[in-house]
């Protein structure tokens, strides 16, 4: 399954790895949709905040292919897709360059994006302290001396920054106010990240455990894994079940309809038995996330 790459052009593309920033946008959509939902949408919000997530999940993306070459995750046994630092193409020190380059974009546009928003100095140190906690997320992952991702935190990373924050922190910005409401939506979006992230460990499990990445599947085995990916799955539209009841807007369960796409994706890992067998499921489980969304959108703000 391992595509070679052969020029630094490939390698840099590859690292960057645009196939993750559909779910990355995910939450952001599911927040300004919420937003024009209560007529507090302000466009310039929306595109700065997108704009931030997409330089913060590049900036992952480098950390990532940068922490795992460092801490030996990425070595010639691993399972999945090579890695751009892995290939040789790029070195170490250009990928640090990288990250920084990302690193600075995201703040910049994390600055942007809160002289947008918010008038109160209060507000602004609040969401300054989250963006920057953002940054330390993205590189801390698999970077640095005690990377949480080797500990079986990403999961918990994951589900905060892609779901609660990233939904009800967008929806706050639109509006400088919090909807109890946007919390279930918030929660739905954190679960389906948290599944694709949860894929991605299944399908490295046995090369994390020679590389000492003790990621949830290495702690509690492929079994126990595979059941706490049903359960993301079903909690993600359980949430939405919750949100439609609690504010009647039942067109929003138009997003129901992803759910028997996302069910063959748990089908399919559950019985997948190779990493080639399970790879396919990220990218069909983190578009199926972003479809959701935007049925979602779509049933909320038309049905």
């Amino acid at each position: 399954m391992k595509k070679e790459i052969e020029t630094k052009k490939e390698a840099w593309l590859h690292a960057v790895r645009l196939r993750t920033l559909p779910l990355a946008l995910a939450s952001i959509f599911a927040g300004s949709f919420l937003a024009i939902s209560t007529e507090v949408f302000r466009w310039e919000i929306m595109v700065s905040a997108a704009l931030t997530t997409i330089f913060l999940q590049i900036l992952s993306n480098l950390a990532n292919d940068y922490g795992d070459t460092v801490n030996g995750a990425d070595h010639h046994e691993r399972q999945g897709p090579i890695r751009a630092v892995q290939s040789g193409l790029i070195s170490l020190k250009e990928m640090k360059y990288g990250m920084y380059i990302f690193g600075g974009l995201s703040l910049i546009s994390g600055l942007i994006l809160l002289f947008l928003a918010v008038q109160s100095w209060t507000l602004f140190f609040v969401f300054l302290g989250l963006g920057i906690a953002s940054i330390w997320a993205a590189v801390s992952y698999t970077s640095g001396d005690n990377p949480y991702g080797y500990l079986g935190l990403g999961d918990i990373s994951v589900f905060i920054f892609f779901g609660l924050l990233g939904v009800i922190g967008t929806y706050f910005l639109h509006s400088i106010d919090f909807d109890s409401s946007v919390l279930w939506i918030g929660l739905s979006l954190g679960f389906f990240s948290t599944t694709v992230l949860n894929i991605n460990n299944i399908r490295d499990i046995e090369s994390d455990q020679k590389a000492g990445k003790k990621s949830i599947p290495v702690r509690i085995g492929k079994i126990a894994a595979l059941k706490y990916n049903w359960f993301l799955i079903i909690a993600g539209n359980l949430c939405l079940l919750i949100f439609c009841f609690l504010t009647r807007e039942w067109g929003a369960c138009l997003a129901l309809l992803m759910l028997p796409v996302m069910v063959k994706v748990g089908i399919n890992v559950s019985k997948g038995k190779t990493s080639d067998e399970i790879d396919p499921n990220l990218k069909r489980m983190a578009i199926s996330t972003f479809l959701w969304v935007i049925l979602f959108g779509i049933g909320l703000l038309f049905l």
